[in-house]
């Protein structure tokens, strides 16, 4: 049977050189759902026998993407901007879609009065989708090109050494740990509460956040100094499995009330939790931290994510400062002996 009914919904069901085709017509109207079903029929014999193009829409594009993507860290977020973008492109052939729709589409965005790096985000995953309708699964001959909009370089956030510690004062036992130990460590929130005794070593003072649970998705090694054992050591017997808990239960938040409550009693404004990083990885720079160094410890993907840090010292430049020292005493020496003459 080519259709049956799911929850008031018709399904079509068939098989095609083999494989089984199902997929949800998405209408309780059985005659919409048989047209639809002798028309995915109809494009795919025209699609294998004539070599033609499939016609795909949006939603469809956005159905196979998701279920590729389950894995991608930013999921949740991409939703949104899905449902957002349901009114603009839900009923768009791929072929249809633009470079001028996707600009208005970015204009209509920027009127909700959201950031340049907002609108990005929504861009970059409209040109993701597309690229793959294109170069994955041959959905469009060509996809547009799609223009970012310029963001704002702000400067890094982060604290003094006497911030840092009113801050700890005030915040309560189990988050002024984790926000120590990412002073310590440079991780980041996610590497923080998902921290498990599993990758920790305490002999030899060494933690690993996996491939899955880092940003750039390769591992990255952890050197524990003296303040992140101590705080380590703070959470033996805690919990069997996580590294840092409240109350017996395992910590999934850092943003919290207590956290935002404490920033108001240090007097510190416009700082995020991760600025801990970007406050770590001041600091390392200014005691003489090479970028390269900071960069392995970070586990950053590329050197240009540290340069951000590189106007803190001079000292990753002096030795190239050096190798032109005296030159201008030499010429000068030079000029007065003429000049004597």
């Amino acid at each position: 049977m080519s259709l049956c009914k799911r929850n008031n919904i018709w399904w079509i069901r068939f098989s095609y050189q083999g494989e089984r085709i199902q997929r949800s017509a998405g209408t309780s109207d059985k005659v919409a759902a048989q047209e639809l079903h002798d028309k995915f029929k109809a494009e795919l014999w025209r699609t294998d026998k004539l070599k033609e193009k499939p016609t795909k829409t949006w939603i469809d594009a956005v159905v196979r993407w998701t279920e590729e993507m389950q894995h991608k860290r930013s999921i949740k977020m991409d939703k949104i901007h899905l449902r957002w973008l349901d009114s603009y492109l839900k009923h768009r052939e791929l072929k249809d879609i633009s470079r001028d729709l996707v600009d208005e589409i970015a204009k209509a965005k920027e009127k909700t009065g959201v950031k340049p790096a907002t609108v990005n985000r929504m861009l970059a995953l409209i040109r993701s989708i597309l690229r793959k309708a294109e170069r994955e699964w041959e959905w469009l001959d060509k996809s547009p090109t799609i223009r970012m909009r310029v963001e704002e370089k702000g400067r890094i956030r982060w604290l003094a050494r006497d911030e840092a510690n009113l801050l700890l004062q005030h915040l309560p036992i189990h988050l002024a740990d984790m926000a120590a130990f990412t002073l310590a460590t440079g991780l980041r929130c996610a590497n923080v509460t998902g921290l498990e005794w599993q990758a920790v070593d305490l002999t030899k003072r060494h933690a690993l956040v996996h491939p899955d649970q880092a940003k750039a998705k390769k591992a990255i090694p952890v050197p524990v100094n003296a303040d992140a054992m101590a705080i380590l050591q703070k959470q033996i017997g805690k919990h069997d499995e996580f590294v840092f808990v409240y109350k017996g239960k395992h910590i999934v938040q850092c943003n919290t009330k207590a956290w935002r409550k404490a920033l108001r009693k240090a007097n510190i404004n416009n700082f995020r939790w991760h600025d801990l990083r970007h406050t770590w990885a001041s600091w390392h720079v200014q005691n003489g931290t090479s970028l390269q160094e900071l960069q392995q410890l970070g586990g950053w993907s590329s050197y240009e994510m540290v340069l951000r840090y590189a106007h803190l010292s001079s000292d990753h430049l002096k030795e190239a400062a050096e190798r032109i020292s005296g030159a201008n005493l030499v010429q000068l020496d030079l000029v007065k002996n003429q000049e004597s003459r």
